[in-house]
């Protein structure tokens, strides 16, 4: 999946995304009071910390947030219905890459990235008492991957990416489907 971001003419950002089912979607930001794009913070956050579930890998799997809206291609027929199990699934995982993306990002906003260990393990504590599970080497390349990204928007306006196809959200299956033959007498 290629993201593109730019911004927008309200000076917020927009990411234009070109799904591999040929399905093009525009998400708007809401981040004009940022230097760094919310947005591309959870693209650097959850491709360096592998969340398939999270903003990108859901949006990858079909799912679309009400903010945003096709521009091209076609949808599948059940494309609101999918969409709805992929979000509702992978809640829980969405709302960690939210508190993960916003720690990430206002880490590089503040340029405090060298603080990221700390705060990141701070903030998954508020999530339960599992153990962070990602190592030093994670959480550093997530805040290079987005400083970098920031410097790129800076100085161009746009940042071109590509979402890693291992890292699309499960789709589950419909409910009150069944597949396959009947049984044979």
């Amino acid at each position: 999946m290629h993201v593109v971001f730019v911004r927008g003419p309200t000076g917020t950002t927009v990411a234009t995304v070109h799904r591999a089912d040929g399905v093009s979607l525009l998400l708007p930001g809401n981040d004009r009071k940022f230097r760094v794009p919310h947005d591309l913070a959870h693209f650097a956050t959850e491709r360096e910390f592998e969340i398939s579930g999270g903003v990108f890998g859901a949006i990858a799997a079909g799912g679309v947030f009400d903010t945003m809206r096709v521009v091209a291609g076609k949808p599948r027929h059940d494309a609101a219905a999918r969409s709805k199990r992929i979000l509702d699934t992978h809640r829980p995982t969405l709302t960690m890459a939210e508190l993960l993306a916003g720690v990430v990002h206002r880490a590089v906003e503040d340029e405090a990235a060298d603080r990221l260990p700390v705060l990141l393990r701070n903030a998954w504590n508020s999530l339960g008492t599992d153990p962070f599970p990602w190592t030093d080497e994670h959480i550093g390349r997530a805040g290079r991957t987005l400083t970098e990204l920031a410097a790129e928007w800076e100085a161009q306006g746009t940042v071109k990416v590509t979402w890693p196809d291992h890292l699309v959200a499960r789709i589950p299956a419909a409910r009150g489907i069944r597949r396959g033959r009947r049984g044979r007498t």
